[in-house]
């Protein structure tokens, strides 16, 4: 795949990166006192440039996150805030720039206790940070439980206590917040599901960390968005053929095929062909005057289909969506993938290869690019010992397939098999609707009929597909995705995107 950037601001650390940047900083003159100050300073001026001053309960733990609650404490209450602080565990064990901090909060602390809530017009949540690596227990369980029942907005440092910023994963218990500041780079539990939906709001500090710290970090992650893919810019001398030919692969449930097609025509293929049953022929010519529709002879016919797939203009393929007939389905995609064409492999496809997947992972290994497309359940029956989080079985498959992997969901993962990766986060409720993953093929498909790279095609694919849907609002369907497809790229600065 084309290399992205790991020193751009999308990059994604796990909180083992994060440490190493935080040591990188430090070995480079900047004290860890210096990035502690310039954490909590961070994030005291983002509550006051949210909230008017009221009483704030600071919730501080045993570790560094802590120490970030202890200058937050601090700063507030110069400010003349009303501030309640808390603290987790022993004072006398506190050490380094926490046990300082701590130090110089000469004032009461409270016990860690749902009695230090009462009152709060707004808590800070500063127990533990990304790196928590255990499940919470005991006091701060009964103490998140107390701030999730206490109604005042909380402001997370780093990540809600609780979610585990490599992974998304809540650990226990966690506390959804209003305001997440984090520090330097988002983690993958920032975007990952459940994570991401008790962050709130994300806001990334600035604390002094040298930016060569995140390309020395050995990142592999990314948050999916412009810049991190361009999309082919149209040339004043393209005609249909340079723009790229789209082969869709249709079955008897015709709707996904011409869902698919209308897909890639929206995002900007030269030509697209549309293969189907003859008994569906008419319903797909129909459907769309620019679409070429070519059927099948008869029902055990494939000589039009491997004339269609001979054709090297006809350089990207879909097949699965509406296909059915699992045992033609499997010989059409060996077809497709020994033909060398770019191809995304989707619905259909996955059921059709369940009891055999070690066959299709062969045939993708002397392929073109190839682009997986499976929602959870698809993805099961392919790989169907993978486990871990999303982000982790994502890359497993895509090193095992020997393809670009997009696992579906509200947080989309696009894995390469070097191990890149990117996180989708902007994909609206609404965009749970039957036939959008066909949509999301056909863009695919386009783009990598353009020459675009499987990764980059795929991830700009998943982010315009949430876009579209984004734009459109409440009440989308499927048909509406490739018609508010144009408004996005218009946005983007004529398709091209950002850089």
């Amino acid at each position: 795949m084309e290399t992205w950037d790991s020193a751009s601001p999308a990059v994604l650390l796990t909180p083992a990166q994060m440490a190493e940047a935080d040591r990188l900083a430090v070995a480079s003159g900047v004290s860890g006192a210096t990035l502690m100050a310039n954490a909590g300073g961070a994030v005291a001026r983002e509550i006051e440039s949210r909230w008017t001053p009221r009483p704030v309960t600071v919730l501080c733990g045993p570790g560094n996150n802590g120490g970030d609650g202890f200058v937050i404490a601090a700063a507030l209450r110069a400010a003349r805030w009303p501030v309640t602080l808390t603290l987790l565990g022993d004072a006398s064990r506190l050490s380094g720039d926490a046990a300082r901090f701590f130090a110089a909060w000469n004032a009461p602390v409270a016990e860690p206790e749902p009695a230090c809530l009462k009152g709060a017009g707004l808590v800070v949540d500063a127990l533990f940070g990304a790196g928590l690596n255990r499940t919470i227990d005991g006091v701060a369980a009964e103490l998140l439980h107390a701030v999730r029942d206490a109604g005042a907005p909380v402001v997370a440092v780093d990540i809600p206590s609780g979610v585990d910023g490599a992974t998304g994963e809540v650990r226990g218990v966690a506390a959804p917040a209003a305001l997440t500041v984090t520090f330097f780079r988002m983690k993958p539990g920032h975007l990952l599901l459940p994570g991401r939906g008790l962050c709130g709001d994300v806001v990334i500090a600035d604390i002094g960390i040298p930016e060569e710290a995140a390309r020395a970090s050995g990142a592999r992650a990314w948050a999916n968005r412009p810049g991190l893919w361009r999309l082919p810019p149209p040339g004043v001398a393209d005609h249909k053929y340079s723009r790229g030919h789209v082969l869709v692969v249709g079955g008897g449930m015709s709707g996904a095929a011409r869902l698919a097609a209308r897909g890639a025509r929206r995002a900007g293929a030269g030509l697209v062909s549309l293969f189907c049953p003859p008994q569906v022929f008419t319903v797909c010519a129909a459907d769309a005057p620019g679409t070429l529709v070519f059927p099948a002879k008869d029902a055990a016919d494939e000589t039009v289909f491997r004339e269609l797939l001979a054709d090297p203009r006809r350089n990207a393929v879909v097949i699965g969506p509406g296909h059915g007939e699992p045992p033609r389905l499997r010989r059409r995609v060996l077809d497709i993938l020994a033909a060398r064409r770019a191809c995304v492999l989707d619905a259909d496809v996955f059921s059709a290869f369940a009891e055999a997947p070690a066959s299709l992972f062969r045939a993708v290994a002397g392929a073109g690019p190839v682009v997986l497309t499976p929602h959870e359940g698809e993805f099961a029956r392919l790989f169907p010992d993978l486990s871990g989080d999303r982000l982790t079985r994502a890359r497993a498959a895509a090193e095992r397939a020997g393809a670009v992997v997009a696992l579906k969901g509200a947080d989309t993962v696009i894995a390469a098999p070097d191990g890149c990766a990117a996180v989708n986060a902007n994909a609206p409720p609404w965009l749970a609707t039957a036939g959008a993953g066909d949509v999301l093929a056909g863009i695919i498909a386009a783009f990598l009929a353009q020459g675009m790279a499987a990764a980059a095609a795929a991830a700009a694919a998943v982010w315009l597909h949430g876009a579209a849907a984004g734009r459109f609002g409440p009440g989308l369907i499927a048909e509406d995705l490739p018609e508010t497809l144009p408004a996005v790229l218009r946005a983007l600065g004529g398709g091209a995107g950002a850089n």
